[in-house]
């Protein structure tokens, strides 16, 4: 777990950032509830820090990708493919963040295409 910040300096709507090895995790206060997110919109290179926090959901500021706090998941195109998610903790007044996602990588939301079952469906 890595040290993000006191947890009275990351209010409700507002946003702090940590460098890792492998890159930047954002952390978002959204109603009290914090989030982390990798710090980069899965569309194009724009830190997701720099976005617009509304509710569960962050705008990337570069093409106005939504993506949701929790999920990761895209909500607003044109980004498709998620970012990833990582824990938070607070303890002892400090909010900490593991630098290790929930899930190894972004799950695809690629389509699923499927075969006609009839001739009908052909047409």
């Amino acid at each position: 777990m890595i040290e993000v910040c006191p947890l009275p300096e990351l209010p409700p709507g507002e946003v702090a950032v940590v460098k890792t090895a492998t890159g930047r995790i954002a952390v978002f206060n959204a109603g009290g509830e914090l989030h982390a997110l990798d710090d980069r919109c899965s569309h194009q290179e724009a830190y997701l820090s720099d976005g617009w926090l509304e509710g569960c959901e962050v705008e990337c500021p570069l093409h106005g990708a939504t993506f949701d706090l929790r999920t990761g998941h895209p909500t607003g195109l044109p980004a498709t493919d998620p970012v990833r998610v990582h824990p938070v903790q607070v303890r002892n007044g400090l909010v900490y963040v593991d630098a290790e996602p929930q899930s190894s990588e972004p799950q695809s939301r690629e389509p699923q295409s499927r075969e006609p079952q009839s001739r009908e469906e052909i047409r």
